[in-house]
């Protein structure tokens, strides 16, 4: 529903994203204004491929570089979503699992299976193949399917390239760093940092709060820390690429307490170096013991924490499923979505 909500162009019949607009979809609550999608010329898509970069020249403005000139499918929306809220090291994993003759690259067939395996449910992975023999008999079985702006960029115009682990990994960190900054800028205004009350509104605008307690908890951050210090653009990071590791925080809390109790700030910072082999700041960590506090007794209830920046992580893509058909337009627009996708994969 978010896809079909951000997606302005269409090509074929098929809808699909602007780097710009997938940029947009994780960093604004709702869409620009506008009157329908712009039906692409065949022109247009060479045109746009065309100018698409190597990944040689992959930087942390590679999507807002290209704008709105690129095109970027349903699948792969799912997918740039996973590498936006998923820790480094399942990526390594699932590399090498799709790696199907093990030379530690992947060509452009396998890449599109790795792709898909990242955007199915998690209870449906099992039924993914394991076996070296299954998983090429899906590979040649695969039916060409339309160039991308990711496709190009990873494996060139002619599809030939090959894609190194390094190479994927750099551009998660590109891509995730991206966002990062453009959520940093929105709020930080040419300035070095950014205020405690808009960490606080930058971390809960995605979840399922109400706005009553969001106001809550900023009106706390604002009476806890009524002489602004100030969050850094590192310091933001840090947090940032802490959320990315919340599985792995869960593990660790149950490791620290009892029965589910609540953290000391102490046995938090110990548990986010833990996980990411960062220190937080103890002004970031006061900060956001501030917005969660909520009865000032200096601990915090980790489970509710971890549920409310888990809303956090994934930007508004966890959507509470009896929502998705209050309307008709709502079904058809998931129809559309199963559409496009047996168009696009046979």
């Amino acid at each position: 529903m978010r896809f079909m909500q951000f997606a302005s162009v269409e090509y074929k019949g098929i809808t699909y994203m602007t780097p710009q607009d997938f940029l947009e979809s994780v960093t604004e609550e709702m869409p620009r204004p506008r009157i329908g999608r712009a039906t692409l010329t065949e022109s247009d898509v060479e045109s746009w491929l065309k100018r698409t970069p190597n990944r040689r020249y992959g930087s942390t403005k590679l999507f807002r570089n290209l704008h709105d000139k690129g095109l970027i499918s349903y699948t792969e929306y799912l997918f740039l979503l996973c590498v936006l809220t998923k820790s480094k090291s399942g990526f390594r994993i699932a590399f090498n699992m799709f790696d199907t003759d093990g030379n530690q690259i992947v060509d452009k067939k396998e890449f599109l299976v790795l792709e898909t395996f990242f955007t199915l449910p998690p209870q449906e992975r099992k039924f993914v193949p394991r076996e070296r023999t299954k998983l090429q008999g899906l590979l040649d079985s695969m039916e060409p399917v339309q160039d991308t702006t990711l496709m190009v960029h990873f494996f060139g115009s002619k599809g030939k390239d090959v894609l190194k682990y390094e190479d994927f990994h750099r551009f998660m960190e590109n891509l995730q760093s991206e966002v990062i900054e453009l959520e940093f800028l929105e709020f930080s205004k040419g300035l070095a940092t950014i205020s405690e009350e808009d960490f606080a509104r930058i971390l809960l605008r995605y979840t399922m709060l109400d706005r009553s307690d969001i106001e809550e908890c900023i009106t706390r951050v604002k009476t806890k820390i009524p002489s602004e210090k100030g969050i850094t653009f590192e310091d933001f990071r840090k947090f940032c690429e802490f959320l990315n590791s919340l599985d792995d925080f869960t593990i660790a809390m149950k490791m620290y307490t009892y029965a589910d109790q609540a953290v000391s700030k102490e046995d938090f910072q110990r548990a986010v170096f833990v996980c990411t082999g960062s220190n937080l700041s103890p002004h970031l960590v006061d900060t956001v013991f501030n917005i969660f506090d909520a009865d000032g007794d200096g601990h915090l209830s980790y489970m509710e924490f971890i549920s409310i920046m888990k809303d956090r992580l994934h930007r508004g893509s966890r959507v509470d499923s009896s929502h998705l058909m209050h309307t008709q337009d709502k079904w058809s627009a998931f129809k559309s979505c199963v559409k496009n996708e047996m168009k696009t994969y046979s």
